[in-house]
């Protein structure tokens, strides 16, 4: 490598490398050994094939000078010529094993990038809900992409390069004291001319490259808000088109001026350091020419020294940089090795049985909840703050007790906030209570295996999401080895199949990011549909039509209505309307059981439910309407129950 490209080099490690003052203990080495041992016998190869080119790099400028001797004695033509055959088959034995050995670099990185992002994101998957609701999702899939990457160098470039870079220093040293140790102590003085100017701007270039790259984070975020649909709508809403427009101008000029001062620093740098190194084969040059005019040196000696010079000079470089390259890549792997020790909350244990056959009963016994606090779930990094919000921790359900039987249908209601949607985590594990029990066909739901609760429990919520794909893969979700009739039946029964006949692509129409090509109608019905794809014999509805016009609800309430017939459900709800005909109404206030019974029960009380009814109805006001959407869904639990 010539100078010029060592010192491109050494500027782009300096650049991208990652400040972290933190001590990195024996572990996280232990760590990483682990990460690199399934990778043992092609690393052991990669490293001798690395010596073994520095060996070679070595030979040649040794046979050059032999060439020049030999032309310079008049030696026979048959001399030069196998010198010649030598330095080519040298040539494309160092070509051969730079492709070997390329390739079980690329082997190695991408079977640890392989190792590490699947580490990563099976371990993300089984994070508690507060984990995503805390987390920032570019810094997440940062650690995924980048930091992956920059762990994955550690074992392609740095340790490889050290050594390599070592050999052929010694090599080169050796070669060049045994020919002429005055010119090599003469080379070695101009080497801090070349190495702290690199490691200087190096650091220069450290600092403009993060400053862009925090104009670029905060771009990429503003991006990502405001090209999404909710975003767009907002920022359309309030009229700030503008405003947002001159926001994203002045860091994208930003960037701009720092990718500018950027160029100027690498071209000063490099063109003084071509400067640099002409000077130095010029002193070769000079001082061995001297010497060889005085018949102390032979001129194949000259021409060697000059071209052990840049083997000596490049390895020296980058030798001097490697500290900065392996702290960055154990940062890499630090970053990472975070994500991995944030403990997830939901373990299944190791005895876990699957919920009985048969109709499934619900059931709380005192249970007591508190959100885990930041510390538990998440990471400063992660958050993208200084520090962790320290707050978190305050129980958020006392005792709660009660019991949906078989085929009958509960109904959670209070004000916002009341622990409603809590509970409804808890049943479907969420989120695991602190004290008491929730069960599930009799049996601890920390008991069973997370596999037959998924599949016992179907919840829908009020945000109906989807992911950016096919109608027929989201509802695929549900049941991957569901056949096109099977999702048609589910769509017919969510009321929702002659919409989908009618759009030109049918079941692989794209629904959009978070579904917004539909309605919020269309998505909830969509969502039924995939519930009633998946069977479920337990039913849990969170405000499943808060914010659905009486038009969208009533579709809405239609096809829940089939989703619900002889199943155990559990429903929360704003709207009274939809709950008057529950077996069982349950009033949650400050995360307890305030009051329990049936719709008629519960006014002739005169207490929170009949508070609640006032409000929204007036005074004593029938929410009325045998036929209306809630008698739908309070009427398909007539049914028996499935089993």
């Amino acid at each position: 490598m010539s100078m010029e490209m060592t010192a491109w080099n050494e500027l782009y490690n300096a650049r991208y490398a990652k400040d972290d003052d933190r001590p990195f203990s024996r572990e996280t080495l232990r760590r990483i050994g682990r990460f690199a041992r399934p990778h043992r016998t092609a690393l052991l190869w990669f490293l001798l094939l690395s010596v073994a080119t520095a060996l070679l790099a070595v030979a040649t400028p040794v046979l050059a000078g032999r060439v020049v001797n030999a032309i310079s004695d008049g030696a026979e033509e048959g001399v030069v010529v196998r010198l010649a055959v030598l330095i080519a088959a040298i040539a494309v034995v160092e070509a051969a094993i730079g492709l070997l050995a390329r390739w079980l670099s690329a082997r190695i990185g991408e079977g640890l990038i392989l190792d590490l992002r699947t580490a990563v994101f099976d371990h993300v998957q089984r994070m508690p809900i507060a984990f995503f609701t805390r987390t920032r999702t570019g810094a997440l899939v940062s650690r995924l992409n980048s930091d992956v990457i920059g762990a994955q160098r550690a074992f392609s470039n740095t340790l490889s390069g050290v050594l390599s870079n070592l050999a052929m220093l010694l090599l080169s040293l050796g070669v060049m004291l045994s020919i002429s140790w005055q010119i090599t102590l003469l080379a070695l003085l101009l080497l801090p001319v070349f190495v702290l100017p690199a490691r200087r701007m190096g650091g220069r270039l450290a600092r403009l490259s993060r400053e862009a790259a925090n104009h670029n984070a905060v771009m990429s975020t503003q991006m990502t808000e405001r090209f999404s649909a909710p975003g767009a709508t907002l920022v359309k809403l309030y009229g700030r088109p503008e405003e947002e427009s001159e926001e994203f101008a002045v860091r994208a000029r930003r960037v701009r001026d720092i990718g500018i001062r950027s160029a100027m620093v690498q071209m000063v740098f490099i063109t003084a350091l071509t400067l640099v190194s002409a000077l130095a084969l010029a002193l070769v040059y000079g001082v061995g020419g001297f010497y060889a005019l005085r018949g102390d040196l032979d001129s194949g000696a000259v021409v060697a020294l000059a071209m052990l010079l840049t083997r000596l000079y490049a390895p020296l470089t980058s030798l001097a940089s490697a500290r900065v390259e392996v702290m960055s890549a154990l940062v890499s792997f630090q970053r990472v090795f975070e994500v991995l020790d944030l403990k997830p909350l939901i373990e299944e244990r190791p005895d876990a049985r699957p919920v009985p056959e048969g109709p499934v009963q619900v059931s709380f016994d005192g249970v007591d909840f508190a959100y885990p606090s930041a510390e538990k779930v998440s990471l400063a990094s992660l958050e993208e703050v200084a520090t962790l919000d320290t707050r978190g921790g305050e129980q958020v359900l006392h005792g709660v007790t009660f019991t949906a039987e078989a085929g009958q249908l509960v109904a959670l209601v209070g004000s916002s906030g009341a622990g409603k949607s809590t509970i409804a985590q808890l049943a479907t594990r969420l989120y695991d209570a602190d004290a008491g029990a929730v069960r599930v066909g009799g049996m601890d739901v920390r008991d069973v295996t997370a596999q037959s609760l998924r599949r016992t429990v179907g919840m829908v919520t009020q945000d109906g999401h989807l992911f950016h794909d096919t109608i027929r893969a989201n509802l695929r979700l549900a049941a991957p080895e569901a056949d096109d009739a099977a999702l048609w039946d589910a769509l017919r029964r969510a009321r929702l199949d002659e919409l989908v006949a009618a759009l030109p692509d049918g079941l692989d129409t794209v629904v959009g990011e978070r579904g917004y090509r539909l309605s919020g109608g269309e998505r909830q019905r969509l969502t039924i549909a995939r519930l009633l794809l998946a069977q479920p014999r337990v039913v849990i509805l969170d405000e499943a039509t808060a914010h659905l016009d009486a038009t969208s609800e009533a579709a809405v309430q239609e096809a829940l209505a089939e989703a619900l017939v002889g199943r155990t459900s559990v429903v929360i709800a704003h709207r009274l309307s939809t709950v008057r005909a529950a077996d069982q109404i349950l009033v949650v206030e400050a995360g307890r059981i305030v009051e329990r019974g049936t719709h008629d029960e519960l006014l002739a009380a005169g207490g929170r439910y009949r508070e609640l009814h006032r409000t929204q109805f007036g005074a004593d006001g029938d929410t009325g309407a045998a036929g209306g959407p809630g008698a739908a869904v309070a009427g398909a639990v007539a049914a028996e129950p499935v089993g």
